[in-house]
């Protein structure tokens, strides 16, 4: 079976979740620029979840155009990570609410860092089904950056429990890190076509 109805699927899953994450921004009561201190933390975890979200989506996007086929194990691996991504408007809320709480911070980072494992998982589940001639796996490589991410997640959750602003800084940190285009799967699903 192609690829088309796990897009599509997953494609409406994380549209659900940002709408989620947004409907969580209250409206500051008041007019002026004091009324909008208490939502700053919100709207600060939101934007950085929302980053994370798009860039899962993008990676996602790109990740099946380098699939043929889609196998039940592929189809349970993207359920996988579609639960974990679910849990981001309730970390997401959790830590805006809490910006400076240590247990809203770690669990943060442990939903990223499990969001980030579902998704190495979904990519094998890819490549093995692919053999190995795997487009995916000539584009995905030695992935530096799927392998320092959990590092830094784990430090942010153990960052966490002394100093959250630290463990944000380093969720951020990671965020920044995927934002750079990464054009790997692009290069070789057009050195294919050629």
């Amino acid at each position: 079976m192609n690829t088309t109805r796990l897009e599509a699927f997953s494609d409406g899953v994380i549209a659900i979740i940002i709408t989620i994450m947004v409907l969580e921004l209250k409206v500051p009561h008041g007019e002026n620029l004091a009324a909008l201190a208490p939502v700053v933390p919100v709207f600060l975890s939101y934007v950085l979840s929302f980053v994370y979200v798009g860039i899962y989506w993008n990676n996602h996007h790109h990740m099946l155009h380098a699939s043929k086929q889609v196998t039940g194990g592929i189809l349970w691996a993207n359920l996988h990570l579609l639960f974990w991504l679910s849990l981001f408007p309730f970390a997401t809320a959790w830590m805006g609410e809490n910006y400076h709480a240590m247990l809203p911070s770690a669990a943060y980072g442990a939903v990223l860092l499990v969001a980030a494992l579902a998704y190495v998982i979904l990519q094998q589940a890819i490549i093995a089904a692919q053999g190995p001639g795997s487009l995916l796996k000539q584009a995905v490589g030695g992935d530096w950056k799927g392998k320092l991410s959990p590092v830094l997640y784990a430090l942010g959750i153990a960052a966490s429990f002394r100093s959250p602003p630290v463990a944000q800084t380093l969720y951020a940190l990671v965020a920044v890190m995927w934002l750079v285009p990464d054009r790997r799967i692009e290069q070789v699903l057009e050195a294919g076509e050629n």
